[in-house]
């Protein structure tokens, strides 16, 4: 009885470990080279107003303002959070960078070093899967028009010309 005991416990710490290898092995959720924004996803969006309220508003704000003068540098010359509605930059960028930003942190993504910008990663944070659910969230809140410019702007692979 005792050695059926010894070898139940046995059996599940071994397939604790198997299953913590594969999650910690795995790779990414996505391919950060394709990823696509999701704005139509009720359900997605809905986890990403979630995750918006709780790792971005306090920065960006509660309606997607961004801190006041967002243009203007700190007096550290970090930059300040812009907004994410349709009066910031948020919409020039295509998807594949946002999520880069979010994941890594804004001077990983845009490969500068020295960039000095107070916008944290969120790797380890938040699943690549909850990344894309708050940037969809964002761009549902956007106008229809610029979504469409967005949508624009993925397709041809760079910023807008005007």
């Amino acid at each position: 009885m005792r050695s059926r005991i010894l070898l139940g416990a046995l059996s599940a710490a071994v397939v604790i470990v198997v299953a913590s290898a594969i999650f910690l092995l795995a790779p990414p959720d996505v391919d950060e080279s394709v990823v696509r924004l999701k704005p139509g996803d009720l359900k997605l969006v809905r986890l990403g107003a979630d995750i918006y309220a709780q790792n971005c508003a306090a920065c960006h704000g509660d309606g997607l303002k961004g801190e006041r003068d967002w243009m203007d540098a700190n007096p550290d010359g970090s930059l300040k959070a812009p907004p994410h509605d349709e009066t910031g930059h948020t919409w020039h960028h295509q998807d594949d960078l946002l999520f880069r930003i979010t994941k890594h942190g804004t001077a990983k993504a845009v490969g500068l070093e020295n960039f000095n910008s107070n916008m944290p990663a969120f790797e380890g944070v938040l699943t690549d899967t909850e990344i894309i659910a708050v940037l969809s969230w964002i761009k549902a809140q956007w106008p229809q028009e610029i979504r469409e410019r967005h949508d624009l702007i993925n397709a041809q692979g760079g910023a807008p010309s005007s």
